[in-house]
């Protein structure tokens, strides 16, 4: 099945900073979930200054349950940078 997630970052004073502190884990963990064929694409949401205020992926699991168990391992998750988090089943035409 595939997944679109969109994930807001917190919009608090420090919100920039624990997505920075957490960035290069999340890349890891993103190209883990790529290599093992789980990530379709995915990059950050930006503000009309270009600054980095949330996310979105294209995933594809075996089921709902298991991208939430990855979804609840994520550093941007563990790390408190995503706060406002949707995902929706899709079927994209081109990947």
């Amino acid at each position: 099945m595939q997944f679109m997630v969109t994930a807001y970052d917190g919009k608090d004073h420090g919100a920039l900073d624990r997505r920075i502190s957490m960035r290069e884990e999340h890349i890891i963990g993103a190209n883990q979930l790529k290599e093992a064929g789980h990530l379709i694409a995915g990059g950050a949401i930006l503000n009309e200054t270009e600054q980095m205020i949330g996310s979105t992926m294209f995933v594809e699991f075996d089921s709902k349950a298991e991208l939430d168990q990855w979804l609840a391992s994520d550093p941007y998750v563990t790390g408190n940078v995503w706060q406002d988090i949707s995902v929706l089943p899709i079927r994209l035409a081109i990947k």
